[in-house]
């Protein structure tokens, strides 16, 4: 995200393209910066403007209120400020938009499949209760997501807040009943004998739905928290806003902390049981069972179902990975869908069936 705190200079000679001088030019900036601006920001200075704004050839030093820029040739100056927002640089405007095509896409197909899932429980009890909380999650997760745009354009600002509330506490959700349903897999496949506890899913869900209110409650009692956000792109001056968490470090520090936590437990959890499903491969061939091709798609299914596919976000930390940006996107738009509830019961009847 980058604004104007000062004055634009434009110093040239007309006719000639003055540069590489032995005596640099100096120029300095008073800058139009008020406490209210953001918390969040670094002085880019000794801009110039070749098709776009560039840092090159100039050195600076800044003050409280002014900026002295020594530069080597002549151009068009200014003063931007520029946002330092951890883990996230700018997109170009034509990546957002097919990024916000294929999320939009993925997650409405999503929020449909994990309705079906939360239906197919409440009248037919095709589904079990963990995974019916998991796809009730991601169904609130699809939804408010794709509100967050367009309650940003709103003149009320506390269905903003409201949606960016939704949408945090959703996200939390998903992730913890993602854990849950990663230990409810550990103690069928490989505890199996004296796995019973009383109150089972009345304390699971406890977790899954009271730890995330939790934090996000703590988060929302502070001013300022949840509310409308600015998105830079890199090849305009212009940003996109959208209903989020405003503050980058509350951002990046709770859900990257909280993420990392269970992203690790399942990915152990996922390891001991592809081990265990393996080892049940090398028995179920003697009898004719148990194809290779079923088994690497059963760890896929377990993968997308235990959301180690958001451990792609590691990869692109600091910069812009365009790649892994569309992969992370599509994959988790779509979690919903690779989760359904009858896939779900199918890769864990496989298994039991040759235990």
């Amino acid at each position: 995200n980058k604004n104007f705190t000062s004055k634009v200079i434009r110093i040239e000679v007309p006719g000639c393209d003055i540069k590489n001088l032995n005596n640099p030019l100096k120029i300095k900036f008073k800058l139009n910066y008020t406490e209210t601006t953001s918390v969040s920001v670094t002085w880019n200075t000794i801009l110039n403007i070749y098709g776009s704004w560039i840092t090159d050839g100039c050195l600076t030093n800044n003050t409280s209120d002014v900026v002295e820029c020594s530069c080597d040739h002549m151009t068009p100056f200014a003063v931007l400020l520029v946002s330092t927002e951890p883990f996230i640089q700018a997109i170009t405007k034509r990546h957002w938009e097919i990024l916000s095509y294929i999320s939009y896409v993925g997650c409405g197909l999503s929020a449909f499949f994990s309705a079906s899932t939360v239906l197919s429980f409440i009248f037919s009890r095709l589904s079990n209760s963990i995974h019916v909380s998991l796809s009730g999650a991601l169904f609130l997760l699809n939804l408010s997501f794709m509100l967050i745009e367009w309650a940003a354009t709103l003149t009320v600002k506390e269905v903003c807040v409201f949606i960016a509330v939704t949408l945090h506490y959703s996200l939390l959700c998903s992730f913890t009943w993602m854990a849950i349903e990663a230990l409810h897999l550990y103690l069928l496949l490989i505890r199996v004998f004296n796995i019973y506890i009383r109150h089972y899913m009345v304390k699971l869900s406890l977790i899954g739905w009271g730890v995330p209110a939790v934090i996000v409650g703590g988060l929302l009692s502070a001013n300022n928290i949840y509310g409308i956000k600015e998105m830079a792109l890199s090849d305009t001056n212009t940003t996109n806003q959208i209903c989020w968490i405003r503050d980058p470090h509350v951002l990046y520090g709770v859900n990257i902390f909280y993420f990392s936590i269970i992203f690790l437990f399942n990915l152990g959890i996922l390891v001991t049981v592809s081990r265990q499903i393996f080892k049940l491969r090398h028995v179920g061939n003697r009898h004719g069972k148990m194809p290779v091709w079923k088994d690497a798609g059963t760890v896929l299914g377990l993968m997308c179902l235990q959301g180690t596919t958001w451990g792609l976000i590691f990869f692109s930390s600091g910069y812009i990975n365009y790649p892994i940006l569309y992969l992370f996107c599509i994959l988790n738009s779509m979690q919903g869908r690779f989760t359904q509830g009858t896939r779900e019961n199918r890769w864990v009847d496989d298994v039991l069936e040759s235990l």
